[in-house]
């Protein structure tokens, strides 16, 4: 066990409604979705603004969720132009981060599409969300050296399948975070809570973790 300090909990959330309520909990960084229920989308623009105003006052970061839909992550070129007209949207209102992933019909990363995304958030930090945990074990690791290579700050993965939970994906995690080694975050969410929250942290001396209900918000 390491002695950790959590410096970010970011907290997904849908919509405006309990973004006040997650910042008096203790929330210090918002990822905002709509549609929550098939794993976000992009929020709507004056539902952005409103947050974004917000958090501004607060001086907490808002890292949006750009994906035009449920389902895949593989998108064709309509839905890539989608994405990128809502990234430039997100750097007029000063968003400070975004959160995307783009994958081919073999479960890697879409390097033409992510190359696209990415010129797009000049200014902004980005965040490869859990499409990773959609890419083949044995090219995940490529995958990251992709993406540090194209300055993407963080990678959002649960570590494995989504119906293993994610205490048992802690040796799988431990693995990314040595192979990242500093070079980009590995940000670990998916059943990440309020009440294991501290133990993960200090397993995997990490220092930011990700999911819904990492708050009590009861």
């Amino acid at each position: 066990m390491k002695e950790v300090t959590i410096i970010f909990k970011e907290i997904a959330l849908e919509n405006f409604t309990n973004i006040p309520q997650a910042v008096l909990a203790g929330a210090n960084r918002i990822e905002l979705n709509d549609n929550l229920s098939a794993g976000g989308t992009t929020p709507s623009l004056g539902v952005l603004k409103e947050s974004s105003k917000y958090l501004q006052e607060k001086s907490i970061p808002l890292v949006e969720m750009i994906r035009p839909r449920g389902g895949n992550f593989v998108y064709n070129d309509l839905e890539i132009k989608m994405m990128e007209t809502d990234l430039f949207e997100a750097q007029k209102l000063g968003i400070d981060a975004v959160t995307f992933g783009a994958l081919t019909q073999e479960g890697e990363i879409d390097e033409d599409a992510m190359e696209q995304l990415i010129a797009a958030s000049s200014g902004m930090q980005v965040v490869f969300h859990m499409a990773f945990d959609d890419i083949s074990s044995d090219k995940q690791k490529e995958s990251i050296d992709w993406l540090a290579d194209h300055d993407v700050d963080r990678i959002l993965t649960h570590g494995g399948p989504f119906e293993i939970p994610i205490m048992d994906n802690l040796d799988s995690l431990q693995q990314l975070i040595d192979y990242a080694d500093g070079r980009i975050t590995i940000l670990p969410g998916g059943g990440v809570t309020y009440e294991n929250c501290d133990e993960i942290a200090s397993k995997l001396g990490v220092k930011e973790l990700h999911g819904t209900r990492l708050i009590d918000l009861a």
